[in-house]
């Protein structure tokens, strides 16, 4: 009886949390250290990065659920909170023309760009092939190691585990983090291939 008064009184005040089935306490110390840690690095690298009021951030993603779906609960967000116009190539932002030809703009006018490489989408992996021939910036992003291919080894991935009950934020964090830091040091997110004549 005095376990289910507990359980109960945990659950009532947002305490205790059920992920696949199974029960977990919350423990917002760690959490909010580790968000106070991010904000910190954010604020602090907003402040160092020169970013425009005009200035976007084009994402390359699939567009089936449920990674499609982040968007607009993560990468849209994250954007926004770089301080970045967020833009991806789908029906309700481009509407009628050649989908190609609005990839290419997105593409050419963004600052910075974010992929989501999970699923090995044939459209992503073109899209940011298009971005590294260019020099843009990206931010690359994946659930797993084995849909990064070994060409993209050598760059930075932003990893996150959707069995973790806060990824979503963690994600968020850390993706407006990137796309700073992309802008801040863009040698550390642009493809570095070298011509046949020995330059970059």
């Amino acid at each position: 009886m005095n376990c289910y008064v507990f359980t109960d009184t945990l659950q009532k005040a947002d305490l205790l949390e059920e992920h696949n089935d199974k029960f977990r306490v919350v423990d917002f110390s760690a959490d909010s250290a580790s968000t106070t840690g991010q904000s910190a690095r954010l604020k602090k690298l907003g402040k160092s990065v020169n970013v425009d009021a005009n200035d976007s951030c084009f994402v390359m993603m699939p567009f089936a659920k449920p990674h499609g779906d982040y968007y607009s609960t993560i990468y849209e967000p994250a954007i926004s909170k770089a301080g970045l116009t967020p833009v991806r190539a789908d029906n309700e932002v481009f509407g009628a023309g050649k989908i190609m030809d609005q990839v290419w703009s997105g593409i050419t006018s963004a600052k910075v760009l974010v992929a989501e490489l999970t699923t090995k989408n044939a459209n992503v992996f073109y899209e940011l092939g298009l971005a590294h021939a260019l020099k843009k910036p990206v931010v690359l992003v994946s659930s797993n190691e084995e849909d990064v291919p070994f060409d993209l080894h050598h760059i930075r991935v932003i990893y996150y585990d959707v069995n973790d009950p806060f990824w979503g934020q963690k994600l968020l964090e850390k993706v407006a983090e990137n796309i700073l830091s992309a802008i801040q040091n863009p040698e550390e997110a642009i493809f570095k291939g070298e011509r046949k004549d020995g330059t970059g």
